[in-house]
């Protein structure tokens, strides 16, 4: 596929993607956490003000506001909100993504060839890729990841409002555009000004699979346990010695090895251990911790302060100490009363020829902090696949239908809800 002949909304996608936005998990304190998200959001800002957006900011913060006014007849309603988030994942390098498209004529998709190895994803690893035969994919040549998570849904959202600038025609109520920095990092939309944003309800695009659709999460925390050693010369340690690394070793043994993410699914939550770093006299061990139900999630907490009192028992009170700060919360608890936005959602996905599938997601949305700080947040996919991966890929007509599908979610904003 040549260049001139890309889709509206690839072209901006391939564009989004070259500039880098990475987020630093070891950096959370600063918001943004890098800089490169600053040049994202002044990019960004820039191209909502080639998209007539009204009031557009960017922020000290590096979010990205804006205002689309009301189409004729809908200037009373309710506002909508649209966001997505800026920076990508540090789970793969993100420096220099290379995007291009590959037409995938079937067997093994590959991205590229990096350091003499094909890097492919087969359609064992995403039985969906059985569907996209014949069909164009963008991925990155396999050195990077590609940045579909979630610069695919800030160009979803920038082509929607493309096409309505282009066509004053099409219904829709006053558009409240927020595009967000470190989400990866579970900072999410934390700084956003709810009263000033002026949106009702709200929309992230940041999902996976066409047709996926998601209004419950995991509830999510983040556990540090800090291990104190005793040392001394190993010459002389017997039962003296307590040798941080070992106790970080025994905890690590005790949390339940089956419940791990990569022998869960669906339902199940997990503990993760992300980061380890230290000496024997000193370790630190990072966990996310997650689950759907609350009482369960409580539970896993709860055994993870068992377990550093166990080897308190052990090598001496205040030896390992447990810190958990909370990251999200299942959103599901707050959509009582609130069956509309769901059922608005899952309407515009069938009247653009997509049967939604309604997903827990197995992770967290600005949804998620959003609904929880009084902004409803439903959440729609954007196509992609392969996330926080150098083999993520998306297909050009899943990016295309997605802005058919915001089309008609908006337009059903554009009348008095129930």
């Amino acid at each position: 596929m040549a260049q001139e002949q890309l889709p509206d909304v690839v072209e901006r996608f391939m564009r989004f993607v070259q500039i880098d936005s990475q987020s630093d998990p070891q950096n959370e304190a600063q918001t943004p956490s890098t800089p490169s998200q600053h040049k994202m959001a002044a990019y960004l800002g820039d191209e909502l003000r080639s998209l007539g957006v009204r009031d557009v900011q960017v922020t000290e913060h590096a979010y990205v506001l804006g205002t689309v006014p009301a189409s004729a007849g809908a200037e009373g309603l309710p506002a909508l909100g649209l966001c997505s988030h800026i920076d990508t994942s540090f789970d793969a390098p993100a420096s220099g993504v290379r995007p291009h498209v590959v037409h995938y004529e079937g067997g093994n998709l590959v991205a590229g060839v990096e350091d003499g190895r094909e890097v492919s994803t087969s359609p064992e690893q995403v039985p969906d890729l059985n569907q996209f035969v014949g069909q164009d994919i963008v991925c990155s040549d396999g050195s990077t990841l590609l940045s579909a998570d979630d610069k695919a849904g800030v160009a979803e959202i920038c082509s929607l409002l493309a096409r309505l600038q282009g066509d004053p025609t099409l219904p829709h109520p006053t558009l409240k555009i927020a595009f967000v920095p470190d989400e990866e990092i579970g900072h999410g939309a934390s700084l956003l000004d709810l009263d000033e944003f002026g949106a009702a309800w709200c929309y992230t695009v940041d999902g996976e699979a066409l047709g996926e659709f998601n209004y419950e999460t995991f509830t999510a925390s983040e556990a540090t346990v800090t291990i104190k050693g005793v040392m001394v010369h190993p010459g002389s340690a017997k039962d003296v010695m307590v040798n941080a690394i070992t106790v970080a070793s025994e905890f690590e043994q005790m949390v339940p090895a089956a419940e791990r993410p990569e022998h869960t699914e669906g339902r199940e939550g997990f503990y993760h251990p992300i980061d380890i770093r230290g000496t024997a006299g000193s370790v630190r061990l990072t966990y996310i911790v997650r689950d759907f139900d609350s009482k369960l999630f409580a539970a896993r907490e709860e055994t993870l302060r068992k377990i550093a009192a166990f080897l308190n028992d052990r090598y001496g009170e205040g030896t390992v100490q447990v810190s958990i700060r909370e990251e999200y919360r299942n959103m599901a608890e707050r959509f009582q009363g609130l069956d509309f936005l769901v059922d608005n959602a899952l309407e515009a996905h069938r009247e653009v020829g997509i049967e939604p599938k309604v997903v827990a997601v197995r992770g967290g949305t600005d949804g998620s902090q959003l609904t929880f700080r009084g902004l409803p947040c439903p959440n729609i996919a954007t196509g992609g696949y392969n996330a926080h991966s150098v083999r993520e890929f998306i297909p050009v007509p899943s990016m295309e239908k997605t802005v058919d599908l915001l089309q008609h979610l908006v337009a059903k904003f554009a009348r008095p809800q129930a």
